[in-house]
């Protein structure tokens, strides 16, 4: 099975092509520009380079979030443009899950961390023994010290490792535990680990269409509280 994957919820855009858990080609860059710039010219140079045209790929998927609302779009409007009207399978994938399955060589708590916004964090929690990974909680918006918190109370007899674009955060917030140091190149977003994370979906026959693919996300984006805000503004003002 061919997998092509992408992940655009952070700062980083990656792209990656796959035949099940090998990985044929994956192409990132960190280097500021918009995922709208940056997705199509990576997806076409690696399909190039493969010698492959979209009609050979057999699952598509895509970081469906949570993660930076412009980039989460963007992501799933690709994955969906790419899979428009050609029936194959789409794979929206947790992009939490997919951090966590950077880590996979670990042996204890993989916590990534993305950063929120308003002194938030979104995050998981996972215990990876032997390669596995198995989840501890879902998804879920919380704040640096309840994070901290609650691995003092219930893992500080774990290793635990962190990644993600709130990782830099969560070090220099932590002052209760110790972490382990995860490697740069891990701590950043990966398609191959998106295509991972969309294979055992596969697997597991939790795929959908590129009609029903969505976008996830864990809270209201700017725009939306500032609306809600106003329309509550104008009804105290009416009262």
């Amino acid at each position: 099975m061919k997998i092509l994957s992408l992940d655009s919820t952070a700062i980083v855009s990656t792209v990656a092509i796959c035949e099940n858990e090998k990985l044929l080609a994956q192409f990132s860059i960190n280097n500021g520009n918009t995922h709208s710039e940056t997705l199509l010219p990576m997806i076409e140079a690696s399909l190039k380079v493969l010698k492959l045209t979209v009609d050979d790929i057999d699952l598509f998927a895509c970081s469906a979030g949570p993660g930076s609302f412009t980039g989460v779009r963007i992501g799933a409007a690709t994955i969906k443009g790419l899979a428009f009207n050609k029936n194959k399978p789409c794979a929206p994938v947790s992009s939490l899950d997919a951090l966590a399955h950077n880590i996979l060589y670990a042996g204890g708590i993989v916590c990534p961390v993305m950063n929120a916004r308003r002194g938030q964090l979104y995050n998981a929690l996972f215990l990876c023994e032997n390669g596995r990974l198995t989840r501890l909680c879902e998804d879920r918006l919380i704040s640096v010290y309840d994070l901290e918190e609650e691995l003092l109370q219930k893992f500080a007899d774990k290793k635990i490792y962190i990644c993600g674009d709130g990782y830099d955060i969560a070090k220099g917030a932590f002052t209760k535990i110790s972490t382990e140091n995860t490697p740069l190149i891990h701590q950043y977003q990966s398609a191959y680990s998106v295509a991972l994370c969309a294979l055992e979906a596969s697997r597991e026959e939790l795929l959908t269409t590129d009609v029903e693919l969505s976008p996830i996300y864990l809270r209201a984006s700017q725009a939306e509280r500032e609306r809600l805000e106003r329309l509550e503004k104008e009804k105290s003002e009416v009262k």
